[in-house]
């Protein structure tokens, strides 16, 4: 019996294959406008509280809390105006009992005042009297000094992806570079006589390679660099060449078409030929992807994907990118967007193994609805026109249509 029959469940093969694998701490420091999308080698700590100043959330008047209690519409308080607060720079003039300041959001309150009246419950009766129309409690619309941030607060942690959100942290705390991992390089060889590029004329029976595009772009979005290493022939001499240098390069080695059940399946046993332990997995209990090839050699990953290039995308959403992201220091490996949405048609499977279903994911006042997308599972198109996976639970033999399920979005 082949022996990719043996089949295991995904969770116990990636945990077989993350518990192998050597991690190389390795960094370098980049701008803070380069780190987008980056990992954190190190925390990151404010050298700064934040804000550095007492400021006003509204547009409004500076005022002491006590100076407004009990005051309403039928019983205003009257405070003198001292004057406007400048925006930019210090008041300039404190807040004594029974006055007030006008400040804009943003605006540095004086060292007095303790609180601020929103302009909508105001009146300027006079050129240096306002009218209050509403008490206001301490600290009502201002952030104190170190509200958002302490010095020496822990803002970005080790292992966390740089977004958008810590850019701009990051530049209102005035660090302009930070410590990062290293991108790992992945390595992909496509093999099959039948596979040319995409740029070649395709004569009967060839099909354009899309595993290596596909899988490099998934690569290079989940923070790795891509290096492609062109199409081999089905020879067993030819393809350990290429995976031996491909993987003196690369941290980790993709090998896509060569893991199916026919008697040209020579990729395990190149993979076992590159260094120790050899292959750790060869088949999940997955549709599509049944015929994956987990390994470690020479401490370096190396992953045999089916040639169907559905089922290599598939394949290397659920290892490649927790294997990638592992490399990358990340604290939370392996953590895909997931929805609940209600099915709105039956789908069909089999007991045993767990399926991953193409669809399309739409909301409506209900709340989020899916249709399957039901296709050959060799059709590169069928993804392209969905939005998400239905995931299928191993011990479940089909969903029904009403019933909610975890829908997981592709990006």
């Amino acid at each position: 019996m082949p022996e990719f029959l043996k089949l295991i469940p995904i969770q116990q093969a990636l945990n077989v294959l993350l518990q192998q694998m050597v991690v190389k701490v390795e960094t370098e420091r980049v701008h803070t406008l380069e780190a987008l999308g980056r990992v954190t080698a190190e925390a990151i700590r404010s050298p700064i509280p934040l804000p550095t100043f007492p400021r006003s959330t509204v547009d409004g008047y500076a005022v002491r809390a006590a100076d407004t209690f009990g005051a309403s519409e039928s019983l205003p308080a009257y405070l003198r105006l001292s004057g406007e607060i400048p925006m930019g720079s210090s008041p300039g003039f404190d807040i004594n009992p029974g006055e007030t300041g006008l400040i804009h959001t943003g605006g540095m309150l004086p060292e007095s005042s303790n609180a601020v009246v929103m302009i909508e419950y105001t009146q300027q009766v006079a050129a240096d009297t306002v009218e209050i129309l509403r008490s206001v409690a301490v600290g009502e619309n201002i952030i104190k000094i170190g509200e958002d941030v302490q010095p020496g607060e822990e803002v970005i942690p080790a292992g966390r992806r740089i977004r958008p959100a810590e850019i701009g942290g990051l530049a209102a705390l005035g660090i302009l570079e930070l410590e990062v991992r290293h991108k790992p390089v992945v390595g992909i060889i496509s093999s099959g006589d039948e596979v040319i590029a995409p740029d070649g004329k395709l004569t009967p029976g060839q099909v354009r390679d899309i595993n290596s595009y596909s899988l490099s772009v998934l690569i290079e979005q989940t923070g790795g660099i891509a290096r492609r290493y062109g199409i081999l022939p089905d020879q067993v001499d030819a393809l350990e060449a290429a995976c031996r240098h491909a993987l003196e390069e690369c941290d980790v080695l993709l090998i896509t078409a060569g893991s199916s059940a026919s008697a040209r399946d020579l990729t395990a046993r190149v993979i076992d030929q590159l260094g120790s332990p050899g292959v750790l997995v060869h088949g999940v209990s997955i549709k599509p992807g049944k015929p994956t090839i987990l390994a470690i050699c020479n401490q370096k990953v190396v992953i045999g994907l089916p040639g169907n290039p559905v089922s290599a995308l598939v394949i290397a959403g659920l290892f490649v990118v927790p294997v990638v992201e592992s490399l990358l220091g990340l604290a939370e490996v392996g953590v895909r967007r997931k929805l609940i949405a209600r099915l709105n048609t039956n789908v069909p499977s089999q007991a045993g193994r767990e399926d991953y279903v193409a669809a399309k994911l739409y909301e409506d006042q209900q709340g989020y609805h899916v249709d399957p997308i039901f296709s050959k599972s060799n059709l590169i198109f069928s993804l392209v026109r969905a939005n998400c996976m239905i995931r299928v639970p191993a011990d479940a033999t089909g969903l029904t249509a009403g019933e909610l399920v975890d829908v997981y979005l592709l990006t």
